[in-house]
């Protein structure tokens, strides 16, 4: 509903534009001569261009961004195994240590996956 609400305010601001700025002129764009266009057409153009080469940046920027986050999840990731080892390796230790303070014979668990 924004959407369409934008749409009818940017086609009220084109019909004012056209309505005082109906006169012909001349574009030229290096070699090439284009002659005998509105001025609105004109204005209209160079919006419009606008939009699309402010949308390209856009998307550059967006796109350099989600590959820096994607880096980020990476290092998360490997950060997050790096504590789950550390973790099993202090449990292994507090099981030999309590082995050793007590003088029980407690065997580690020998499954490699658990705590």
């Amino acid at each position: 509903m924004l959407g369409l609400i934008l749409l009818l305010i940017a086609g009220s601001g084109l019909v004012y534009i056209s309505k005082y700025n109906f006169m012909l002129v001349s574009v030229n764009l290096g070699f090439y001569t284009i002659s005998e266009i509105p001025l609105f057409y004109v204005i209209a153009g160079a919006m419009l261009v606008g939009l699309i080469i402010s949308y390209l940046v856009y998307l550059g920027h967006a796109i350099t961004t989600s590959i820096t986050i994607r880096g980020k999840d990476d290092e998360i990731k490997k950060e997050k195994e790096e504590v789950l080892e550390l973790t099993k390796r202090i449990h292994q230790l507090e099981l030999e240590n309590e082995k050793i303070r007590n003088g029980s014979d407690i065997t580690p668990p020998t499954d490699q996956n658990a705590l």
